[in-house]
């Protein structure tokens, strides 16, 4: 689909939402302001967040009043596409309050169609100016992924689709100095960065005319701290 006609989809189904629920205002142009509006200073809210995470200082506390601000609109500053596992809490890791992070969850963090879908939206519609693909520490798909390729068993059901798409970052990786693992899952996210603006002409614009940028980075488990790549 082009890019005329998505955001001629994507505006006739905020359209349709906010007709049904009585709302009159868009997914992009109400509710609270966008905490950030350049790349640059997305990606410093987010590393500053982190920090704080890290240092157990979080300052998101009450959201009763921010749910309430939040039934107009979204205004995202970040759109993060990461890995499904629930030791990692997107917006707990960058102590952000609901609203700044648009997320995009699947095991392994890699690039899906639907996924992409969604993170078109995310620029296309609601303007968010930096893109973060978040890996993690002993990612278990990408473990599984290992296990696979050193001859286990195939994986049962649509796990084997998982598998399948991580294995290329697996192989490109076999081999290398240092933990095979966690080299896998850094190449990983790397190698997803690169598929946003290859498979996607909506973002690859973006990224060029410098309105958006895309960061890859990796969460510790064990430290609470994210590396930005």
């Amino acid at each position: 689909m082009g890019r005329g006609r998505f955001l001629e989809a994507a505006g006739l189904g905020i359209a349709a939402v906010t007709l049904g629920s009585g709302a009159s205002a868009s997914a992009a142009g109400a509710g609270p302001e966008r905490a950030a509006e350049s790349p640059s200073e997305a990606l410093s809210l987010l590393k500053e967040g982190n920090a704080r995470f890290v240092a157990d200082r979080g300052t998101c506390t009450s959201l009763s009043v921010r749910r309430l601000e939040l039934a107009a609109g979204q205004n995202p500053f970040a759109i993060v596409l990461g890995c499904s596992d629930s030791r990692v809490p997107i917006e707990t890791v960058f102590d952000q309050i609901p609203g700044h992070i648009f997320v995009v969850r699947v095991a392994g963090n890699f690039v899906t169609a639907d996924g992409l879908g969604s993170i078109e939206y995310g620029v296309a519609v609601l303007k968010a100016p930096l893109i973060v693909v978040l890996g993690h520490s002993a990612c278990g798909a990408v473990d599984a992924t290992i296990k696979y390729v050193q001859g286990g068993p195939k994986p049962p059901g649509h796990i084997m689709g998982l598998v399948d798409a991580i294995e290329p970052a697996v192989r490109e990786t076999k081999g290398g100095a240092g933990p095979w693992l966690d080299n896998a899952i850094a190449r990983n996210v790397r190698d997803n960065v690169r598929a946003l603006t290859s498979r996607s002409s909506i973002v690859g614009d973006a990224v060029n005319q410098k309105s958006v940028q895309i960061a890859g980075g990796v969460y510790n488990l064990h430290s609470g701290k994210v590396t930005f790549f």
